[in-house]
């Protein structure tokens, strides 16, 4: 059995911000000038991703920065004459106060071994998301601890450092295969896909429909 398990947050233990997404979407385009509704989140994303990916080191942001940043971008692009800053506060207050899957407190109560969270938000929001769902991990790391974003190594090269653990020690559970799975991979930190959609599973990639399906993997034998 392994010593540990590092666990992704949003997206893995509560609801991520799709439906967040749609409704300020949906503000711009009541308030701007939009053909299509899909066209708003395609911009965002990608106004948001051109900081986050090159986001570490001397150059790191917070979620917080780069979320206003792009959501400014693509108001203006799009015309619109919502309030940047007023939909971002919406934003994190969600992340803040997130939907928890119905299952995630029992994995907690459950589990045998300490339960790290290794997530991709700001240590403010994500602190408050765990205290307003009594959750008890045995320690956070984000990547304003690591200066770094998943899929890059340094945040679970932060948090295996943080722990005193090999690679070899931990199983890291996350929802996303290009952060979660392919991040961790690359250490050598075995992985467990959280599948809760059912879709495709790529060969070799170790895959549950739910956290309690996690203790019936190879890893809590």
């Amino acid at each position: 059995m392994k010593k540990a398990v590092f666990l992704d947050f949003y997206g893995t233990v509560v609801f991520e911000d799709g439906e967040n997404i749609e409704k300020i979407s949906k503000i711009i385009q009541d308030t701007g000038e939009v053909n299509d509704i899909s066209e708003v989140g395609t911009y965002w994303w990608n106004e948001f991703y051109n900081v986050f990916v090159n986001a570490y080191g001397a150059n790191f942001r917070t979620q917080r920065e780069i979320e206003l940043q792009s959501l400014a971008k693509t108001i203006e692009y799009f015309k619109s004459s919502a309030d940047a800053v007023q939909l971002s506060n919406e934003m994190f207050a969600y992340w803040q106060k997130p939907p928890i899957f119905e299952e995630s407190k029992q994995f907690f109560e459950q589990c045998p071994v300490p339960i790290y969270i290794v997530s991709n938000i700001d240590t403010e929001d994500i602190t408050e998301a765990i205290k307003f769902h009594g959750l008890k991990p045995a320690a956070v790391f984000t990547s304003e601890d690591a200066k770094s974003y998943k899929p890059r190594k340094e945040l679970f090269q932060y948090a295996l450092k943080a722990t005193g653990l090999r690679p070899e020690q931990v199983v890291h559970i996350g929802d996303s295969l290009s952060s979660d799975v392919k991040g961790a991979s690359a250490l050598g930190i075995d992985t467990i896909w959280l599948n809760r959609r059912n879709r495709e599973v790529p060969e070799g990639v170790c895959s549950v429909g739910n956290l309690l399906e996690v203790f019936e993997t190879e890893f809590f034998k």
